[in-house]
């Protein structure tokens, strides 16, 4: 298990947010691109973070959005398993919270995709799964600014800390440091390993 240090504030918490896809677990779902019916070519999870829809191309998101699917294929990156753990164990601060922010949308069936979680001992019903995808942005970076937002308008927090696969999504969310200076941000680059590195 992972250790961490937790800051004990006396006003205001932390908010500490988890991507999933090579974040908490290595998953093997693709995004179909469609032009005309016809299959264009399948994005990986990190494929589809940077991918740009040329005029007349769709997307399937069929396998994505299959929960049955992720529960079968999910492979547990037990590092980062450990910290989110950790994190949602953590009672010292109640303005503090653990949330999860994906670029999917709606699963088939949301008990069997939180049920996941459980499997590999996530207290899931502590979180909130934050599913990007609903918003309809093509970029995965900007759908999460708005989530990032959302939770950051609260002035709930002091702290903002970010772990994901993506790049972008970690420096779209250290963009909103100008938006929020009362807010210290932490963005954390997860390795497939699951070790991390700060990204600055």
């Amino acid at each position: 298990m992972i250790k961490q240090r937790f800051r004990h504030f006396t006003g205001k918490g932390t908010l500490t947010i988890f991507d999933i896809d090579e974040t908490l677990f290595h998953t093997k779902a693709k995004v179909k691109v469609m032009k005309g019916g016809t299959l264009v070519r399948e994005l990986d999870n990190q494929e589809f973070n940077t991918y740009k829809r040329k005029p007349g191309e769709e997307y399937d998101f069929g396998q994505f959005k299959n929960a049955e699917y992720f529960r079968k294929t999910s492979v547990p990156v037990e590092k980062m398993i450990d910290r989110a753990k950790s994190v949602v164990k953590a009672k010292g601060n109640p303005h503090s919270r653990a949330i999860i922010c994906t670029a999917r949308a709606d699963f088939d069936d949301k008990e069997m995709f939180l049920q996941t979680f459980r499997d590999h001992g996530i207290d899931i019903d502590q979180m909130h799964v934050e599913r990007a995808g609903n918003l309809g942005i093509d970029s995965s970076a900007e759908a999460k600014k708005v989530v990032f937002r959302k939770y950051l308008n609260t002035k709930n927090y002091i702290k903002a800390r970010l772990y994901d696969d993506a790049m972008s999504n970690l420096k779209a969310f250290l963009e909103l440091k100008n938006e929020y200076p009362d807010i210290e941000f932490e963005s954390w680059f997860v390795k497939p390993d699951g070790t991390v590195k700060r990204i600055k």
